[in-house]
């Protein structure tokens, strides 16, 4: 299906003047351009939908050899998630070589795609720097930094925000349209508010998070979208310098090759949580970062090798079934070999160290919630046979 922004059928008239019908949304719905029969249109375009935003291009790019493999084709992982309707992309490097490429009929190597909470790993490699370079103690408390904040993160600790091991009343049940974490889209700008409601930055929006107490004592992963946008303000704070100057050394940094969208709230802060759009290749360019131990093309430093390795040497709470062979450290998730991260509606970001091995993978789920447990395990499973690794 092409979804039409001229389509203003369920857009309510003031006056002579329409609502944004992209943008709208009923009491217990979704956004319009997040509804089923309209999402995968609005996530291959999400960066011409939001009312905020800022784009940013490196001056240099990292060329990519192709030297396909054809055993990859072969394998049945691939096969299967590639002939899925809701695949987009699958890109696999080996170092800078593209070991494998292959696009969904309505995408391509320059088509741009939200790659929505991959966008937290570039929180990592931020964080990392800062700790490294002694502007921020994970052991420290977040209203030591954020005098400002809210119950629901005063007290917990940078280094539990940082594995999603902390409490509040921010909820992320994406099958219930009036959970906390799309409730926030209106302060991101996704989202319009309704009659008589304001629109609130993205950081006031964090600082009514409320909670009693935000120790988790469970053992297991407490995911909460708004923790990124936590670190970013701190890393914001601490260092001086916005988290659009951050991105633009990131960008740079990857040698990515065409623009990176960024969207932010009305004031101009990223969207840290989930705001980015851009390309496979781009993102796979990006996740060799990690396998050059948080160096970019020039070997500048952009991310801290001990954070890094971290990730996989001390274990963070683990995901519940059917992920508990998976845990969350310094924002990243991992089984104790690959780093990555998913994001929500069907894309995955792999990086195997050892190989140098990146695994891009964009999809668009269409069901109601947007979310399949099965479908991110089987391209989990696929990427882990790219890398060479056997199922754990």
């Amino acid at each position: 299906m092409i979804y039409s922004h001229s389509e203003s059928n369920a857009v309510r008239k003031d006056g002579r003047y329409h609502q944004n019908c992209d943008l709208h949304a009923d009491k217990g719905q979704y956004e319009k351009w997040n509804q089923p029969q309209n999402r995968r249109w609005s996530f291959h375009h999400l960066h011409t939908i939001v009312r905020y935003g800022f784009s940013l291009r490196a001056p240099e790019f990292l060329p990519l050899e192709p030297r396909l493999l054809p055993e990859i084709e072969q394998f049945d992982s691939v096969r299967e998630l590639t002939g899925k309707s809701s695949f987009s992309a699958l890109v696999a490097l080996r170092g800078e070589t593209i070991i494998y490429e292959r696009y969904a009929a309505d995408f391509s190597k320059t088509s741009t795609h939200t790659i929505m909470s991959i966008s937290k790993t570039m929180m990592h490699l931020m964080v990392g720097c800062c700790i490294e370079n002694g502007l921020i103690d994970p052991n420290m408390e977040v209203h030591e930094y954020l005098p400002e904040i809210g119950t629901g993160y005063a007290t917990a600790s940078v280094q539990d925000v940082l594995d999603m091991n902390v409490i509040n009343d921010y909820s992320e049940d994406y099958s219930n349209p009036d959970t906390t974490a799309l409730l926030q889209n209106v302060a991101m700008g996704w989202r319009l508010p309704v009659p008589g409601q304001p629109e609130t930055s993205n950081r006031e929006f964090l600082q009514g998070i409320q909670s009693a107490g935000t120790s988790n004592n469970t053992g297991l992963v407490n995911y909460k979208s708004a923790n990124t946008d936590i670190l970013g303000w701190i890393v914001e704070r601490v260092t001086e310098k916005t988290l659009r100057q951050h991105y633009l050394d990131i960008v740079e940094a990857a040698g990515l090759e065409l623009p990176f969208y960024m969207s932010t709230d009305r004031f101009g802060i990223p969207n840290t949580n989930g705001g980015i759009c851009m390309t496979a290749r781009d993102l796979a360019r990006y996740g060799l970062i990690f396998t050059r131990d948080g160096l970019g093309i020039r070997g500048n430093k952009i991310g801290s090798a001990a954070f890094i390795h971290a990730v996989r040497e001390q274990k963070g709470p683990f995901y519940p079934p059917p992920f508990s062979h998976l845990y969350h450290r310094n924002h990243l998730r991992t089984d104790g070999r690959w780093i990555g991260h998913g994001g929500w509606g069907g894309q995955f970001l792999l990086v195997h160290p050892e190989s140098a091995t990146v695994v891009v993978f964009f999809s668009v789920l269409e069901n109601t919630s947007a979310s399949d447990d099965a479908h991110t395990e089987s391209i989990i499973h696929m990427a882990e046979e790219i890398s060479g690794l056997p199922r754990l």
